[in-house]
Order: structure tokens, then C-alpha cells, then sequence
């Protein structure tokens, strides 16, 4: 049986105007001075920072999950809840999986889907169904908090040398492709990302880390553009520190020659349009924008063409 999350009675739309904020939160506590002071440890920790300040887990831990139940009515696919362990929290998830992988097909590939702020797994198991009628498998996660972030007490964390909440999504999201890669019915050389909204941001950060995953797709998602914050106006070290780390546009670089693929709406009334276009030019090719009519966030039935696409571009 699925875990209770705590936060998960709060409504959809307060979790969207929360992560509209994050950018100014950032900005307000990378101008002050916080009360636990600007330093950090240098303890050893599972996580480690890159000479430029991003984040890396060089290993992670032996994959420990289990299947709760197994849903094989549906004609077209299998579902089976899995609730798997990533840094001492379990972490529910839908895996589905083509019912064609039982007809001598052989190994498909497959995808880690992460929700945006607010979207539980069984919000965006339709993106799932949608996936296995083209063919790939994919897993489906509840982000902690149900991708909910406090950047304040991210920045508290880090500074005092521990593992913040959003390093530790990113690390779900690699754990996710690690079950992925267990199951016999996957291709485990082509596991794909792909995010919406704020689970886009972790997807970038995820695939740049991992050199074994095929490529992303961002939906509805852009960087937070970092390096147009001057340095020297900065207060607060570990809040800057911070922010290049969990800022997707500084991992673009590592992606290539992988691709890197964007989907969004022309008047997306979360994250601009315009913030996700300047985020795709800072990438390398090989890559591709999809531009769909609207004012929606998160997938779309007009984002098919460019979905369909760009995950054929990733497994070929």
C-alpha cells in the first residue's frame, strides 16, 4: 500500500505559486546574512561538489524495493507499485510496462517520469499510458513533498554541510533509473529523463550526472539563469554556492552529445516562455525546442508531435 504524504492535502495551486517564488526567494537570502552563519562542513558525505560547484554522487547505494501490487487488466500495459528505498526514505512509484514485452519483442526502453510541484505519480500515470502505446516503459514517482521545496531551509542545510532536499530529489529521480535497469523487460542501455515543470530542473540535473542516461526532455521547465547574478554583490556565500548548484542551466554542458529536448507553451502562466527559451540556448546540440499554442502548464495533447519525436531522437 502507497504511503501517506504529508503534505499531499495542500491543493495543486498553492504548490505552483510556491515554486513561481523560488527564483526571488533565492535572490532575498543570497542578500542576507543568515543566522547560522556563512559556513559549512567539509565532512564526508555520499554527495560530493564539483570544483565548479555542482553537484555529483559518484555511487549510490544497493537497490532495495518492492513490488506491492501488480495491475495486468489493462490490455495494452502492466502496472506494478513499487516502493523503493533512496537515502533511508522510501519513495513510491508506478512502473508500467508495454504488454508487448511478453510477445517475444524483446528489452524496451524506457523512461523515469517526474511530476511537477503538486502532481502526484497517479496525476501523471496518463503520460505513462501514453509512453507504453508508443512502446517505452516507464516509472512514475512521488517526489518528496510531492516536489514541494523550502529553498530557506535548503540553504540552512547546505551551508551546515548536509544534504539538502533538492539534492536529494535528484538522487530519487537516479534511483528511479536504477530500478528501471532491474526490471528483465527494460533495455538498461536506454533509460531516458524526463520532467515537468520543477521535476524537469531535477531531471536536467540527473541526466548531467549520469552519463548512462540516453537523454531528457523538459516540459514546461527552465534554469533559474545564475550566471547573471554579479558575484560580487553576493552577501551570503553558502546561499550563493547553493543556488549554482541547484541551478539546471550550469549542468547543461554535460548533457551533449546526449539530447537535450524542451516542450512548452507559448503563454505558459508558470515559468515564461522566455525563461525557457534562453535555458535551451545556453545547451548543446544535439537539441530541439516544441513550441505548442496555449497558456498551459505541463504536457498536452499538442505536445505529442514533439514528445513522440524527441524521444526517437534519444533512443535511436
Amino acid at each position: 500500500m502507497a504511503k501517506t504524504k504529508q503534505n499531499q492535502t495542500r491543493s495543486k495551486s498553492t504548490f505552483l505559486k510556491r515554486h513561481n517564488n523560488v527564483v526571488l526567494l533565492i535572490g532575498v537570502s543570497l542578500l542576507l546574512v543568515g543566522f547560522y552563519g556563512v559556513f559549512y562542513s567539509g565532512q564526508e558525505d555520499p554527495w560530493e561538489m564539483t570544483d565548479d560547484g555542482l553537484l555529483s554522487y559518484p555511487e549510490r547505494e544497493e537497490l532495495q524495493y518492492s513490488i506491492i501490487d501488480i495491475d495486468d487488466s489493462n490490455s495494452g500495459y502492466v502496472v506494478k507499485t513499487i516502493t523503493y528505498t533512496s537515502r533511508e526514505s522510501e519513495v513510491d512509484s508506478l512502473l508500467t510496462i508495454p504488454a508487448t514485452t511478453g510477445n517475444n519483442s524483446g528489452p524496451v526502453p524506457s523512461v523515469v517520469i517526474l511530476p511537477g510541484a503538486g502532481v502526484t505519480k497517479e496525476n501523471e500515470h496518463s503520460l505513462s499510458v501514453l509512453l507504453a502505446d508508443m512502446g517505452y516503459a516507464s516509472i512514475v514517482i512521488d517526489q518528496r513533498n510531492l516536489g514541494a521545496i523550502n529553498v530557506e531551509h535548503d540553504i540552512m542545510v547546505f551551508r551546515n554541510g548536509a544534504e539538502p532536499e533538492q539534492f536529494l530529489m535528484v538522487y530519487d529521480a537516479l534511483m528511479a533509473s536504477d530500478v528501471l535497469r532491474d526490471q528483465p523487460e527494460i533495455d538498461d542501455s536506454k533509460v531516458a529523463m524526463i520532467g515537468s515543470s520543477n521535476g524537469g530542473r531535477f531531471a536536467i540535473i540527473a541526466t548531467s550526472i549520469d552519463d548512462s542516461i540516453a537523454g531528457v526532455v523538459g516540459i514546461s521547465t527552465s534554469g533559474y539563469d545564475s550566471d547573471s547574478l554579479n558575484r560580487e554583490d553576493v552577501i551570503d556565500q553558502a546561499a550563493y554556492d547553493f543556488f549554482i548548484s541547484i541551478d539546471p542551466d550550469n549542468y547543461l554542458g554535460a548533457i551533449s552529445p546526449r539530447p537535450f529536448v524542451m516542450i512548452h507553451s507559448l503563454n505558459d502562466t508558470i515559468i515564461p516562455y522566455d525563461a525557457a527559451l534562453k535555458t535551451f540556448e545556453k545547451a548543446d546540440e544535439p537539441k530541439s525546442f516544441g513550441t505548442v499554442d496555449g497558456t498551459s502548464h505541463g504536457y498536452t495533447d499538442a505536445m505529442y508531435p514533439h514528445l513522440e519525436s524527441g524521444l526517437e531522437e534519444i533512443f535511436a
